[in-house]
């Protein structure tokens, strides 16, 4: 079958009966679409134009094959315009896990929405590793280990332990917190066994404080009960930095002291291949990664406002 450039432009060299006029329109040269029509000539081994002096006139086969080129062209153009309606018109498909997409995706979400208001987007949040081109997932933000990194992936950033608390905890005289060791006369919120990097012990030990006894405990399945529970002023909770950036800003809970643990798990930004076909992903991933640069920012002006609060209260004690 003759090549799709070759149909081009034998359909406009005989819409337009002018090598010169057709060229122009498919911005070639004169010489490379005659070219281009010799070689459909000597292949399908029959001539398609009567070359007169100043005229250019369409033989019998010439004719057949203009009917039929316009057909295909404006079927491949509408098959064209229609897939393209259909991309745009699918949502942006992101998969995480709840504790990303809860804490730190959702309340930024709307910064996304208000630079790209013409993409629609869906989000499936829970803790399966699915095949994103199987499944018709643009990207993942995935949670893993350092070493374990999905290929092709690109780092979001890290993660780190921090103690939290509400901010009437915080003030609470009568049990103060000033260090780790004062933990002991609180109750202390904790996640599932499940993931024992992000317990208690991992975090005290880290911290050079061993054989402490809290006050008292509780479990949570979920990252985000845990935090609920640190909000509503139940417990000390082991914050996720940079999960909880939204929370310290709002100040719906404090650090009362800076000891921090690095776990050896990162987030990272897994596309599918899919994606490269979406400009929508590809703003996605890039908004993605300034919002994640703008959080490490966050972090280091919560952090100094905190040790001022920290250093104004002693002074005034």
């Amino acid at each position: 079958m003759p090549s799709l450039d070759l149909v081009r432009g034998f359909e406009a060299a005989a819409r337009h009966l002018s090598f010169t006029r057709a060229a122009e329109e498919l911005f070639l040269t004169q010489s490379a679409l005659s070219r281009q029509i010799q070689a459909l000539e000597e292949q399908l081994g029959v001539p398609l134009f009567e070359r007169r002096h100043r005229a250019l006139l369409l033989t019998d086969a010439g004719q057949v094959l203009q009917g039929a080129a316009r057909a295909v062209l404006d079927q491949f153009a509408e098959a064209v315009s229609k897939i393209r309606r259909q991309q745009s018109a699918q949502p942006l498909a992101i998969s995480t896990n709840q504790p990303f997409a809860a804490l730190w995706l959702i309340p930024r979400l709307t910064r996304f929405r208000a630079r790209h208001p013409g993409v629609d987007v869906f989000i499936s949040a829970d803790n399966r590793i699915i095949d994103l081109d199987r499944e018709r997932v643009d990207l993942a933000v995935r949670y893993c280990a350092e070493a374990m990194a999905p290929a092709g992936s690109v780092r979001l950033f890290g993660e780190r332990l921090l103690p939290v608390c509400s901010p009437r905890l915080a003030a609470d005289r009568k049990r103060p917190l000033k260090r780790p060791e004062d933990l002991a006369r609180h109750v202390l919120l904790h996640i599932d066994d499940r993931f024992p990097w992000l317990n208690w012990s991992v975090w005290l030990e880290a911290n050079g404080v061993r054989d402490l006894v809290p006050a008292g405990s509780v479990r949570f399945s979920h990252f985000h009960e845990v935090m609920q529970a640190a909000v509503d002023g139940q417990g000390v909770a082991l914050g996720r930095i940079p999960l909880i950036d939204s929370l310290l800003t709002q100040r719906k809970v404090v650090a009362p002291f800076r000891n921090r643990y690095a776990t050896t798990r990162a987030y990272f930004i897994v596309p599918a291949m899919r994606s490269a076909q979406r400009p929508e992903a590809r703003a996605f991933i890039d908004w993605l990664r300034e919002e994640a640069a703008s959080a490490t920012g966050a972090n280091a002006e919560i952090a100094e406002v905190n040790g001022q609060r920290k250093r104004h209260g002693r002074a005034r004690s």
